[in-house]
């Protein structure tokens, strides 16, 4: 993935240190069997890591991983789900009515800053909407 290689080489990290949450949430997705990734890019808006599964039907990704760009010199996460594919155990996440691709409901897990406890609960979340995906 050359253009998301490209943007992480340009994105000057600062004291929040979220990039180096997204890298690895981008690296735990590349663990996954059988996913693709699309990456699209709006600058000054977002950039999305968009995992699919290969036995997907209905539904063209699992989760989104978002870079928010409003501000490029403090960018923050929003990762999002289809409601239907995650647990939140500890309801960490916010319901989004009707938020995300073909109106569907979601949750979304925001970070404006590294904290390895979210970004582990994260990734549990990625693991539900994986074993929803692969079915």
């Amino acid at each position: 993935m050359k253009e998301i290689d490209a943007f992480l080489d340009d994105w000057k990290d600062n004291d929040t240190r979220t990039k180096q949450a997204f890298i690895e949430f981008r690296d735990h997705i590349l663990t996954m069997e059988d996913v693709t990734c699309e990456f699209i890019a709006r600058p000054g808006v977002s950039y999305s890591l968009r995992p699919r599964h290969k036995n997907q039907t209905g539904r063209d990704l699992f989760a989104m991983a978002d870079i928010i760009d409003d501000d490029p010199s403090n960018r923050w996460l929003s990762v999002c789900f289809y409601e239907d594919m995650i647990t939140d155990p500890d309801e960490e996440g916010d319901l989004i009515p009707e938020g995300l691709p073909g109106g569907a409901d979601g949750y979304c897990f925001d970070l404006d800053e590294y904290d390895e406890k979210a970004v582990n609960y994260i990734k549990e979340r990625l693991n539900d909407a994986y074993r929803s995906a692969k079915g």
